[in-house]
């Protein structure tokens, strides 16, 4: 009994590693409202990794990696949004 609660645990917690991984690369950068334009362009960031994933789940991730890479150019792209913000913070 011991051993079958044990698993179940190790199984459970594997299911949230992977589950925290998974989040932990989506687009979470907030941009200053101060910058309407870039404030849009991550939303549009947001929309597209939420599409992406939508496609991934309805193919059964059948899509060569290539829905994967975009997911990470687009969290790579939000990443380049908050040093913009940044940067006309700092030069203001």
């Amino acid at each position: 009994m011991k051993a079958k609660n044990w698993l179940s645990s190790a199984v459970l917690a594997a299911a949230l590693v992977c589950c925290g991984l998974v989040l932990a690369q989506a687009p979470t950068v907030r941009i200053n409202p101060r910058y309407p334009a870039l404030v849009e362009a991550q939303q549009h960031i947001d929309a597209a990794y939420a599409k992406l994933d939508a496609a991934q789940r309805q193919h059964r991730d059948h899509l060569g990696g290539h829905a994967e890479k975009a997911k990470q150019l687009l969290a790579e792209a939000d990443q380049e949004l908050a040093a913009a913000s940044q940067y006309a913070d700092q030069h203001r």
